[in-house]
């Protein structure tokens, strides 16, 4: 561990390198910045997130300082795995990256020191600085935490190609989505083993970005050709031949709802346009199944006054896992929804589909242009009957068609339903109705404590009486039939007393 300790001089962080003997500040040794300014892309949830410098992969800015502490839940050990350290100086002295904390510290880093891929900490709290100087090139680092809870923590950066099992099990953290890196392929045929394992399993739906989360991979044979696609914020791009592919083990519950005769669409408003011919061409809801030919619903009005929505009735609550759009299919009318919102209900009670970190209304990314189909999942999934897309941004006009993924309600889905009126969960409530408890079921209403015998018991003393009463008018009866055949068979006189 280095002795190279820093201190805090008003708005100047100084190592002490650059103080006089008598504490003062060098004015040619010492550097002034701005705590935070070397900072980039970070993303945390609970006990795990994903950190890296300004610019990364670029190059780091000269003179700049990223610190920030992390923490984890209390009795829990900090897990940090180094996936990229590229810092351009070779003593560590005018760049590196530091670990410290109460009891222990770690580094510098830079370019002429081995760094370990992974430290397990003593402690639950760390702070990570990384402090920069003049510089030509160097990517700066990236980095990802998690909890001793995590200890198959990998990094955004980890591939498919770089394990060898056919199975296995690792945990991603938050904030991979926007990591640079390639993916290949898309979540039905596979994906090349070349491209990054928690980008694509974001793609694939099996995780969300803001939260991260446990993947389980397989491993195939790879296929000749794989075809990409956007979904859920990230573009997966077309590649070429591969020893190998893999995929991610999931429920079925993905399948795409469509072909049932009870379900219906309604819309705001429909666009009335014209052929190339000049005839009257509607642009209405029925149109608006993904699997139909032909144009798609288009907003009547997309002038932005007034808010335009298509909406879906599934004629019964489905358990709905996500949805699937394009614009409108044709050339000639470049139409499509750029993004949007999702509404739902169940009966009377319109609710919003929420993130589950900030807790406010959650718009999907839509379509870049009138025909590639594009996939988002929600997860959590959710319990539902009737639908609304939401249109928040658009290219001409708002044009939809629409694919709802998911599968049939069962048993363990109701606590999901329950779960929709609660407000501290991923949904809010747009009607003055009081929230229902989570999970809450409705008791059966029953005789007040200690009011005496209960129904059950009465019923019992009942039956016995009745069976008694029945016993003793039987016996009665056979007793009578026999005196009177005794009278008639005895023809002489019957004795007395």
């Amino acid at each position: 561990m280095s002795p190279h300790r820093y201190v805090t001089w008003g708005e100047c962080i100084v190592s002490q390198k650059s103080m006089s003997p008598q504490g003062s500040v060098s004015p040619h040794r010492g550097v002034c910045h701005h705590t935070g300014d070397g900072c980039g892309h970070m993303v945390t949830y609970q006990d795990s997130g994903t950190m890296t410098s300004k610019n990364y992969p670029g190059t780091y800015p000269n003179h700049t300082v990223c610190e920030k502490t992390i923490v984890a839940p209390e009795g829990k050990k900090l897990i940090l795995r180094l996936g990229d350290v590229d810092i351009e100086s070779q003593t560590c002295a005018s760049a590196s990256l530091l670990f410290m904390s109460s009891v222990e510290q770690y580094g510098p880093y830079c370019r002429s020191v081995a760094v370990p891929r992974k430290l397990v900490l003593n402690t639950s709290e760390v702070t990570v600085r990384f402090e920069s100087g003049s510089h030509i090139s160097g990517r700066g680092f990236l980095l990802t935490y998690a909890s001793s809870d995590h200890p198959d923590l990998i990094t955004c950066l980890e591939r498919g190609n770089h394990y060898l099992k056919t199975e296995f099990s690792k945990f991603c953290p938050p904030g991979c989505r926007d990591v640079a890196g390639d993916v290949f392929g898309n979540v039905a045929d596979g994906y090349r083993d070349t491209s990054l394992l928690c980008k694509a399993a974001v793609h694939a739906g099996v995780i969300a970005d803001e939260l991260g989360g446990r993947i389980h991979v397989l491993q195939h044979r790879g296929l000749s050709r794989y075809e990409g696609g956007l979904a859920n914020g990230v573009l997966s791009r077309d590649g070429s031949l591969s020893g190998k592919r893999f995929l991610f083990t999931s429920d079925d519950c993905s399948g795409a709802l469509g072909a049932d005769p009870r379900m219906q669409f309604r819309a705001s408003s429909s666009w009335q346009g014209v052929s190339d011919t000049g005839q009257p061409t509607p642009w209405s809801p029925g149109q608006a199944q993904l699997q139909d030919q032909g144009p798609s619903w288009a907003a009547g009005d997309s002038s932005g006054h007034e808010q335009q929505w298509l909406e879906i009735d599934l004629g019964e609550e489905k358990k709905l896992t996500g949805i699937r759009t394009t614009g409108s299919t044709q050339p000639n009318f470049n139409f499509y929804v750029k993004s949007f919102v999702v509404n739902f209900k169940n009966s009377s009670q319109w609710r919003t589909y929420k993130g589950l970190v900030d807790n406010v209304e959650k718009v999907f990314q839509g379509n870049t242009n009138c025909q590639d189909p594009v996939r988002n999942n929600f997860i959590p999934p959710l319990v539902a009957r009737y639908v609304r897309v939401l249109p928040r941004a658009w290219h001409q006009r708002a044009a939809l068609k629409v694919e709802l993924l998911g599968c049939h309600v069962t048993q363990g889905d109701e606590a999901t339903k329950w779960q929709e009126t609660s407000p501290d969960t991923w949904l809010s409530t747009e009607t003055e109705e009081p929230p229902t408890e989570p999970n809450s079921v409705p008791e059966e209403e029953g005789p007040p404590a200690g009011a005496g015998l209960d129904v059950t018991t009465v019923a019992i003393l009942l039956v016995l009486l009745g069976a008694l009463l029945l016993a003793a008018v039987g016996v009665s009866a056979a007793f009578r039939r026999k005196k009177a055949e005794s009278a008639y068979a005895s023809p002489g006189p019957r004795k007395t007393g």
